[in-house]
């Protein structure tokens, strides 16, 4: 059974803090055996990618079959119907619309003392995307990582997607087409990672990778951060749903359902002021669990990590909802837009009964790559950001360093850093030495 709390119990912080701390993972010790298989790839590059994939994904692949041809990417593709590939450039063009608004602009200003000062953003050479295979091949994931880094400007973009006894995805190449990305590798786990990272005799390095995965891939990301960068360690779906009694209650049994049937570790949870709507809502969700396919899936997770909580007033389902730090969150509220703006803490918000959270891992244009674990109180979701890094402009005159200098030697001073102090003093020593010049006026522009 889901767990029921009302902030009206005696108990309801004991209950709250508990179902908080829940680990909803199993413990898996990969760590050593990671380290193992980074290693064997570090030292023997193609050889022991084509060996671990022989030995977990059951196909023997020579160094050359390890990438797709372009042959092989059109006769997939074409495997694909119209009405399927019409959904997906549909989806590709609304992802792409709204992550191209979201590329930041070079900024250049200059000071009274007509020192410039500034910012300029360049992408990455090279983003490895890594796609899960088998039972959790999503497309979706493809576009949702390919066309942000395309929208950023990186130049090289590879695909690491494993095809367990050489099954592969039509939907996946043609997603991985529709974006832009050629560069397909159909290996996986902590080898492809590390393949990635450090690159083998077939495969070049990259220099940021991102995209979800198992325990292994996740461990090898998390072992390889710092040579390339990572977007995220993403933990077992989540979605919580805020919702008062004008509202179908069989609508928001599917919207819990709808990240349940994900995983078993997967949580869905209700908050609502309305007792009664909330037992309701459960009864829906169990007449639901009795027809739904994935229902081996999502009832276990239903029935151990889901939660129904009652409070007081929609305000304190609120104050609940930022604690709890949401994956996904819906507002199936009276007036959402004025109550999102109580919400501090959530990966991704879904605006009234109409924005099934659905909506977002597909068509909606933001990304549905998100921060689980409650870590969206520090954290975003994938972005055109995440393949992005800016860097910092300086430029000053002789006016501008006589005019700060002084405090940048007295402050090396005071660190006992005598050549950073020198480094300026020497500098300043010289314009002594010269007329001072009257500082230009000062220009105030943005670039």
């Amino acid at each position: 059974m889901p767990v029921f709390l009302s902030t009206t119990d005696a108990d309801f912080e004991a209950g709250f803090a508990q179902l908080l701390g829940a680990k909803r993972e199993e413990s898996v010790d990969v760590d050593d055996t990671v380290a193992g298989i980074i290693a064997d790839v570090r030292a023997r590059g193609d050889a022991a990618v084509l060996d671990l994939t022989a030995t977990f994904d059951r196909l023997e692949l020579t160094a050359a079959a390890m990438r797709f041809s372009a042959a092989e990417i059109e006769a997939e593709c074409a495997k694909v119907s119209d009405a399927d590939r019409a959904a997906l450039e549909l989806a590709a063009a609304r992802i792409r619309d709204y992550h191209a608004r979201q590329r930041p602009e070079d900024a250049m200003w200059e000071e009274a003392s007509g020192a410039r000062l500034g910012w300029r953003w360049t992408p990455v050479s090279a983003a490895g995307l890594y796609v899960p295979g088998g039972l959790a091949s999503y497309p979706s994931s493809v576009l949702m990582n390919a066309i942000p880094a395309q929208v950023a400007g990186v130049g090289r973009l590879v695909i690491c997607c494993p095809t367990p006894d050489g099954v592969v995805n039509p939907l996946v190449l043609l997603a991985a087409k529709i974006s832009g990305v050629t560069e397909i590798y159909r290996i996986g786990g902590a080898q492809a990672i590390a393949a990635l990272a450090y690159g083998t005799q077939t495969i070049a390095p990259v220099d940021k990778i991102t995209g979800p995965g198992n325990a292994f891939v996740a461990a090898a990301k998390r072992r390889v951060f710092g040579r390339v960068g990572i977007d995220m360690i993403a933990g077992p779906s989540e979605i919580l749903v805020i919702a008062d009694r004008d509202n179908n209650p069989d609508w928001i049994a599917l919207d819990l359902l709808s990240q349940a049937e994900h995983d078993e570790s997967a949580q869905s949870i209700l908050i609502t002021d309305d007792a009664g709507f909330g037992a309701t809502v459960a009864r829906a969700v169990d007449a639901r669990l009795e027809t739904l396919e994935r229902r081996a899936i999502a009832g276990p997770s239903w029935r151990n990590n889901g939660a129904v909580i009652v409070t007081r007033d929609l305000a304190e389902a609120a104050a609940l909802s930022n604690r709890i730090a949401p994956e996904h969150l819906e507002l199936c509220v009276a007036n959402p837009d004025a109550y999102s703006q109580h919400i501090t803490h959530a990966g991704a918000i879904f605006l009234g009964q109409y924005t099934p959270e659905a909506i977002g891992d597909y068509i909606g244009g933001p990304n549905h790559v998100l921060p689980t674990a409650r870590s969206a109180r520090f954290s975003s979701g994938l972005s055109v950001l995440d393949f992005m890094k800016r860097t910092t402009l300086a430029q000053m005159t002789p006016a501008a360093l006589r005019d700060i200098g002084p405090a940048a030697v007295r402050l090396a001073t005071s660190e006992s850093l005598q050549a950073h102090g020198l480094s300026v003093q020497a500098r300043l020593d010289s314009l002594n030495d010269q007329p001072a010049l009257a500082p230009p006026s000062a220009k105030g522009h943005q670039s």
